[in-house]
């Protein structure tokens, strides 16, 4: 096989080195020269001959095989200046400018939201993230992306992996670190027979929640979170955001995007991420499409003291968007859409003429797209502040204030 020598031009999307062809050599950075063998569109076998100055040593020893971090070679720096020009060039796909804010990035060891594959051995049972675009388990001894109790859970894992799995499936484990402690939605696993209904329960001292499937196994303690002051219960599997420290920086641009706003809607809302901390402020609508999350808000609302009027909605915002007459008794709005974005409701919104939008995204294109809808219809785009929770990973997620000058004090 021949080895080819090529220079990366620049990053791809998914955190690949992209050289001329185009060729995607992964763990690359810009400018480097690489050599090694390509097939088709891909460079195997890499090596680097000429680095680049933002190369740096990875901290993990798991980086090279596991698929969890793409990232991890490359500085802190030029990850942030990347990131932030992933959504520059974004905006810039719809002719758009804005001013971009410092990153916000959350610290090594910080997540508290992960999903863990496991799969059963002849000799025991494998537990970690998936390799680089493949179906193989890296098995994890450390890991410097998740909070310490999860990665403590790992020998737990590996043995309801051996209990309720099999060699022919790999399980899911949906866990999320709480106040009150682990919560663990399985999915992939054996049916839950009277035999493992009666094994797992054995973990209580390692899992707050066990959930199989569909179906609960126990809740020793309820698994809360707290947004703003107010505790609420999710339920299992639930969306939250990944680290603390990401959900402190979107949660305070999303209030000073609004700052002013008098009555707001929180639409695509969880179980309170924005709505609980702004509802100590001003009343909040809090719309949201699964029912469960929408009995956990209304739940903790309920439950919460020191709140303005907050209301709770179920509704599929991507069938039945809010129309303008709903959205006219608001003087600000949050859209925090899945990576789809929300385009048939941002139409409703610039329709509606609401003075100050504040949008969460976790996909710079989709929001681009939706942000071009806003600007279109009279708005300004006053700046965007990126935020990385993912460290070492290509993901990026951005909270952005938008208003409308003949309507606000902006």
């Amino acid at each position: 096989m021949t080895q080819t020598e090529l220079t990366i031009h620049r990053l791809g999307h998914h955190g690949d080195g992209i050289a001329p062809g185009p060729i995607f050599v992964p763990l690359s950075l810009p400018g480097e020269v690489v050599a090694g063998v390509v097939a088709g569109d891909q460079m195997i076998d890499t090596k680097i001959v000429k680095p680049s100055p933002d190369r740096v040593r990875p901290v993990c020893t798991h980086f090279k095989s596991c698929g969890g971090c793409n990232l991890m070679h490359a500085s802190d720096d030029f990850v942030a200046g990347w990131k932030a020009g992933v959504i520059v060039a974004a905006l810039a796909a719809h002719d758009l400018t804005a001013p971009i804010r410092p990153i916000a990035t959350s610290p090594p060891r910080a997540r508290r939201r992960a999903t863990l594959a496991g799969r059963r051995t002849k000799k025991g049972a494998l537990v970690g993230f998936h390799a680089r675009r493949s179906d193989v388990i890296v098995p994890l001894g450390d890991c410097h992306v998740l909070a310490q109790p999860l990665v403590d859970l790992l020998p737990v894992l590996a043995e309801i992996t051996q209990i309720g799995g099999s060699r022919a499936a790999t399980l899911g484990f949906a866990l999320t670190l709480t106040e009150t402690g682990i919560d663990c939605a399985v999915t992939g696993g054996k049916p839950l027979d009277e035999d493992l209904r009666a094994a797992l329960p054995r973990f209580r001292g390692d899992i707050a929640r066990l959930s199989w499937g569909d179906e609960p196994v126990y809740a020793e303690t309820a698994p809360s979170v707290r947004f703003g002051t107010t505790v609420v219960a999710p339920p299992p599997g639930a969306f939250l955001q990944a680290t603390q420290a990401g959900e402190d920086a979107l949660v305070a641009a999303v209030t000073q995007a609004l700052d002013g706003a008098k009555r707001i809607a929180d639409l695509f809302a969880g179980c309170g991420t924005f709505a609980l901390p702004l509802a100590r402020i001003v009343p909040v609508h809090a719309v949201e499409g699964a029912a469960a999350l929408t009995a956990a808000l209304d739940h903790a609302m309920r439950h919460a003291a020191g709140l303005k009027a907050l209301t709770v909605e179920t509704r599929d915002l991507f069938r039945r968007p809010l129309l303008p007459a709903e959205l006219a008794r608001f003087d600000g709005i949050i859209i925090d859409p899945p990576r789809a974005g929300a385009e048939a409701q941002v139409e409703q919104i610039v329709t509606a003429q609401i003075p100050r939008v504040a949008m969460v995204s976790c996909n710079p294109v989709t929001f681009a797209r939706d942000a071009g809808l806003l600007i279109q219809g009279g708005y300004r785009l006053n700046w965007v502040q990126p935020v990385d929770q993912f460290r070492w990973t290509p993901h990026i997620e951005l909270a952005a204030s938008f208003s409308l000058p003949h309507l606000s004090d902006d």
